[in-house]
């Protein structure tokens, strides 16, 4: 074997082994390039989408989304919230006990409903049950067409499609918000009064005594942050499902209303650290 040989061979090894410790490295910067890029794209979504927001054409848009994305999600909020009321008072119960300090349960269960388990819980639900079927939606519409169609006449798509959804998701999870956090406080009742024997008396008033309007706005603000994130991702996934890479047609439906749901329910618990950490300040 030359010189040469020798020399071209320990090159190429150098330059294996230096992409072989680069590589994990580059991956993960392809990855954060990639989420910067689709956190970019989702937030000129939104603005485009909020810009049409008061168009006059837009009233009965809303009122029928608010139907769907609110009314049509009361009945699973009211279940979970019941149950989920029950369970935190029944455990907070036998947990107060321990240190005589049951008298405090009320405020436990209503400051751990209205600051922490109301907001997200509601917003986890009703991406569950409206978003992912917002993101199939408009999915089929853009893989069938009918995107194109509409603006083919001239009609905008996102004041058709998108802002009603936004623009009722803002509305709609304050309200379903302040339904769970009522169904769940009657739940803490149910499971701590009528079945542990707690005092009727003792339970509310531990609920007016340490429950203010600040504990009540700092949850709202928490439903209108969850609800501005749902009603984006879903719609934006289901409006872009035609340059997913992965799949075309209705596999990419799918596959685009699964990262929908995810992609909402992680963003969630992530901006719910985020909005507890700046509200706190």
């Amino acid at each position: 074997m030359s010189f040469d040989e020798v020399k071209n061979n320990r090159s190429e090894g150098k330059k294996s082994l230096y992409l072989l410790i680069t590589k994990p490295f580059a991956i993960i910067g392809q990855n954060v390039i990639s989420w910067l890029n689709s956190m970019g794209a989702a937030s000129v979504f939104l603005v485009l989408a909020l810009h049409k927001t008061f168009h006059p054409k837009q009233f009965h848009k809303v009122i029928q989304q608010i139907y769907y994305i609110g009314a049509r999600s009361t009945t699973i909020i009211m279940l979970v919230s019941l149950f989920t009321g029950m369970v935190l008072g029944l455990q907070s119960y036998h947990a107060l006990v321990q240190f005589g300090a049951q008298g405090s349960l009320g405020t436990l269960v209503a400051l751990s409903l209205i600051r922490e388990l109301g907001p997200v819980l509601t917003a986890i639900m009703i991406t569950a049950r409206a978003g992912s079927a917002i993101t199939a939606e408009i999915g089929v519409q853009r893989i069938s067409e009918q995107i194109d169609a509409l603006e083919t006449m001239r009609i905008d798509p996102f004041r058709y499609l998108v802002t009603p959804r936004i623009t009722a998701a803002i509305i709609s999870f304050p309200l379903l918000t302040t339904v769970f956090d009522l169904i769940g406080i009657i739940g803490g009742y149910i499971s701590s009064v009528a079945l542990m024997g707690l005092n009727a008396g003792v339970y509310s008033h531990s609920i007016q005594a340490y429950v203010d309007m600040e504990d009540l706005t700092n949850g709202f603000v928490k439903s209108i942050v969850f609800a501005v994130i749902v009603a984006t991702v879903c719609c934006y996934q289901g409006y872009f499902v035609h340059m997913r890479e992965d799949s075309k047609g209705a596999k990419a439906v799918g596959l685009a209303t699964t990262s929908a749901v995810v992609i909402s329910c992680v963003l969630i618990l992530v901006s719910d650290y985020v909005v507890t950490s700046l509200l706190m300040v």
